[in-house]
């Protein structure tokens, strides 16, 4: 894919010449349709992209719209799309509004790259086709990267959201069997007992106390009782049922997020209850419980290129560490290698993306010059929510008066208003989010290359989960054989090092030794140069 260049935002000679005759795509999406409903419509994606397309002589052949959330599975057009431009190898337009309506992932920029197509980012005042310099390139991707860090920071918006209300005694997700989901009188969701399967809930407590059922024999129990998922229902199964009974709800209590909490609900069982089903189950004996699992770095990171087995990790005299092939396949010749000397070759690998300084500061400045659209566009969403939560105060006001002046019930003045302040409440917080993120877009960019650039530094002292969580952000298709690693650096980094020496060189896997110097590493890091 593509170099980015200025899109014409007007019809000229130029223009024509460049551009007539030619077929595209558009491609419009809302993350979700509420969205759709708060302004940032379809309708006016594709006024947008028809208005353009229009200006430079590109004819629209096929339109293709989602509404729906960025992270759920099977946008059905996108896959469309796709679909269309396999079938018509003379296509190969994109027309899209902005980066954040195209891509999800960086699956979606490599898949749209593979197909070899020209996007056109029409509000960004970007052409990306097959001939954009390897820096633009590179700043596509970041902003690509950093789309996908948005979406993953809307759902740590959510999480957080569930934190606070599980601190405040409220199960805050789909309650669990033996009760259900409703809304209190203040209008807060909350669970309450189900009538239904609560006595069916503390007859398996029961029985599982008497020490004389196994589990396999429980969860036959429980069919015979009439417990059943609620969307499918079937008889639940064993290893549902032993989540039942290992559930500290049923007691009042709960775990979230490894934090203990006292709810708000009503008990279904006692602790001592409880208790004594979790001693059944253990066996009566501390012996029966499991050791805390070893955590190894590299596992499941790498597969041994003699086999296409898993490399694995087993620690020896308590205190060593070697990985090895799992020879699942049969017996391997790959020998044995300590931790310590993988720790050098993905330290080896993680030194090749250093940025200098001075192109650092390039980057930086690029990326905040690059932030004006999104800026405005930020600004757009937060007058459509100021707009809507003023709306909907003002419904509140209303109907609060209608209720006041006897012109409406009670009941249906709290039914209705629930409804309302469950919206407002809504679109205020989605304005606290706008309001957080003001710049997050650019600061989460800059420190991320600013992290990765220099992560070889401290990869030594990285705790094993930041060891994981920066190899995994880096690197894919991760091989070891004959002493050495194998390794391709995930998009935008791949595009890293070639930034940093203005290289065009194409991107290869990275063969690292453990004992390999910088001076025998090419500028752009892809492959190994031997001195004569």
């Amino acid at each position: 894919m593509a170099r980015p260049r200025t899109a014409p935002k007007r019809k000229t000679t130029r223009a024509i010449d460049q551009f007539a005759a030619r077929k595209a795509v558009v491609y419009a999406r809302v993350s979700t349709a509420e969205q759709e409903r708060e302004g940032f419509s379809i309708p006016a994606q594709l006024k947008l992209l028809a208005e353009y397309a229009g200006a430079n002589d590109i004819n629209v052949v096929a339109e293709h719209i989602d509404i729906e959330t960025a992270k759920k599975a099977g946008r059905t057009e996108f896959e469309a799309m796709l679909t269309y431009l396999r079938r018509h190898p003379s296509i190969r337009v994109i027309l899209v509004e902005k980066t954040d309506r195209l891509y999800r992932n960086f699956k979606d920029y490599v898949t749209l790259d593979e197909l070899d197509v020209e996007v056109h980012l029409v509000k960004e005042g970007v052409v990306l086709s097959r001939d954009s310099r390897s820096s633009e390139k590179f700043m596509h991707g970041i902003k690509v990267l950093m789309t996908k860090n948005y979406i993953d920071n809307l759902s740590e918006e959510a999480r957080k959201g569930m934190n606070e209300k599980a601190a405040q005694g409220y199960w805050p997700t789909l309650a669990p069997l033996g009760y259900r989901n409703v809304r209190s009188d203040s209008g807060k969701k909350v669970i309450e007992i189900d009538p239904e399967t609560a006595p069916i809930i503390i007859k398996l407590f029961d029985l599982c106390a008497t020490g004389n059922y196994s589990m396999k024999e429980l969860a036959g129990k429980a069919g015979e009782l009439g417990l059943k998922y609620r969307r499918s229902r079937k008889p639940i199964g064993t290893s549902t049922l032993l989540y039942v009974l290992r559930n500290r709800i049923y007691t009042g209590s709960y775990e979230w997020h490894g934090k203990l909490y006292r709810g708000l609900h009503q008990p279904i069982v006692s602790l001592e209850t409880w208790e004594n089903a979790q001693e059944i189950i253990d066996g009566r004996s501390a012996a029966n419980l499991r050791a805390k699992p070893v955590e190894f770095t590299y596992t499941g990171l790498m597969t041994c290129r003699h086999c296409g087995c898993a490399v694995v990790a087993e620690l020896k005299k308590k205190k060593y560490i070697y990985y090895h092939c799992s020879g699942f396949k049969g017996k391997c010749p790959e020998p044995y290698v300590r931790q310590e000397a993988l720790d050098t070759h993905f330290e080896n690998l993680l030194a090749r993306l250093r940025l200098d300084d001075e192109i650092f500061g390039l980057v930086q400045r690029a990326l905040r010059e690059g932030h004006v659209d999104e800026r405005r566009d930020r600004e757009e969403k937060k007058a459509a929510l100021i707009a809507e939560a003023g709306e909907l105060q003002d419904r509140l006001d209303m109907i609060y008066l209608d209720k006041v002046q006897g012109r409406i019930t009670a009941e249906f003045h709290d039914r209705i208003s629930a409804t309302w302040r469950d919206e407002r409440a809504r679109a205020v917080r989605g304005l606290e989010i706008l309001n957080e993120a003001d710049d997050e877009f650019v600061d989460d960019s800059i420190a991320l290359l600013d992290a990765v650039r220099t992560a070889h530094k401290g990869f030594a002292e990285m705790s094993i989960s930041h060891k994981r969580r920066a190899l995994n952000l880096v690197l894919q298709n991760c091989s070891w054989a004959d002493g050495h690693l194998l390794a391709e650096f995930r998009e935008p980094f791949g595009m890293l090092e070639e930034l940093s020496q203005n290289s065009l060189v194409r991107k290869r896997p990275v063969l690292t030794s453990g004992d390999c110097s910088d001076s025998l590493v090419t500028p752009t890091g892809i492959e190994p140069v031997f001195q004569p």
